[in-house]
């Protein structure tokens, strides 16, 4: 008896080929399958074709392989925060740290925004004699001040004021001298203290740099670009520039925020170094460096092993100052020098500058209130 479907035909019933009854396999193949020549399994059920040998399922090892990929993205992640953590953490402990910013009796109360005092140091530990020759720093023994910033951020702007280390101002102590001569008496704290009883302001926090650190930054970033005005040749500084647009290694750039051999001496001085300091934070915040591991990492070992800070100050703080200085260097803030008044001299001090005391005040008195500086006492 048929059901009417012609003999020796295949059809599908139920997803599946299937034969005519009375073409059905032989006896060795109870079950109607022929088998695959290449031992692959069942060709009319539908699988032969298929390359997984498992229909519609992958294989096990290509869902293994795709269960591992989470598992290799979160080791992964898991390793750059390990990297990262520990390479600030390793960073932050590479800071040379000094108790600075201790409270005295009479000591200014905190003021509005964030104040940083930043020097520039002459000592000469970590250069060779080699270095000390060629970059013309002598061979004095400790560090003095070279150069001194106030550096204020806060509601009221960004500001970088430079002080000129030839201010005469009172020292706690020591009568009137030169500012960098309370240095040179008790050190940073001293320094700190001066500032904050000549100034009125509240300084936060405290960064200090010497010269073999200040060369090891500027060439850990490749040199500074620095447009000099004129012709500079000062053999005490070892310079000898022309005028025009030049990249400055770090020997160089060391040269010219010290040299004095101009006509405003100490006023020029402070001048260069804040145009330094501009050229060097707009370099090291640029992705030609923070992007290029060859002079970023030289670039932070460099500059973390060589600044003296506060034993409050960590990485952070240092990292959010120098993006601070990169906007006020930038134009997004003010840049000026302390207004000055007029010369003078004394046997104690012999020759020093005196700040314009009313300009001065109103300077100061906008930095320590967190306001925008008035326009007619930025000097520059």
């Amino acid at each position: 008896m048929t059901d009417g479907w012609p003999e020796g035909r295949t059809r599908q019933e139920g997803g599946r080929v299937a034969r005519s009854r009375h073409d059905s396999a032989p006896a060795e193949y109870p079950h109607g399958y022929e088998r695959d020549p290449y031992g692959g399994g069942d060709q009319l059920a539908g699988y032969g074709n298929d390359p997984y040998g498992g229909g519609d399922q992958p294989p096990a090892q290509g869902r293994r392989r795709r269960r591992r990929w989470p598992k290799i993205v979160g080791i992964l992640v898991a390793l750059l925060l390990l990297v990262t953590v520990g390479g600030y953490f390793w960073l932050d402990s590479r800071l040379k740290r000094e108790s600075v910013l201790e409270d005295y009796p009479g000591r200014v109360a905190d003021t509005p925004g964030t104040n940083w005092l930043i020097v520039g140091s002459d000592s000469r530990e970590g250069l060779s004699k080699d270095q000390r020759d060629k970059f013309a720093t002598g061979k004095a023994e400790g560090r003095r001040t070279d150069s001194m910033m106030l550096m204020h951020y806060g509601e009221g702007g960004t500001s970088l004021i430079s002080l000129p280390r030839d201010s005469y101002v009172p020292i706690p102590g020591h009568g009137s001298n030169k500012l960098n001569a309370a240095f040179a008496f008790g050190g940073p704290k001293l320094l700190v203290q001066t500032v904050e009883k000549a100034t009125g302001v509240h300084i936060d926090h405290y960064a200090e740099i010497g010269f073999s650190g200040f060369v090891g930054v500027v060439d850990a970033i490749g040199g500074v670009d620095i447009c000099v005005k004129r012709p500079m040749k000062d053999h005490k500084a070892g310079i000898d520039l022309q005028p025009g647009c030049q990249n400055m290694s770090g020997g160089t750039a060391l040269g010219y925020v010290r040299t004095r051999a101009s006509a405003r001496a100490d006023l020029d001085r402070i001048e260069h170094q804040r145009q330094f300091f501009g050229a060097l934070m707009k370099k090291a915040t640029g992705p030609g460096v923070l992007l290029n591991p060859f002079r970023s990492i030289p670039l932070a070992t460099n500059a973390t092993s060589n600044f003296i800070v506060d034993n409050g100050d960590h990485l952070y703080d240092l990292v959010r100052m120098m993006w601070a200085m990169k906007g006020v260097s930038g134009g997004d803030g003010v840049t000026a020098a302390v207004p000055i008044g007029g010369t003078g001299s004394s046997a104690a001090a012999g020759s020093y500058i005196t700040w314009d005391r009313s300009k001065a005040a109103r300077l100061f008195d906008a930095l320590k209130s967190d306001r925008e500086i008035p326009q007619d006492v930025i000097t520059k």
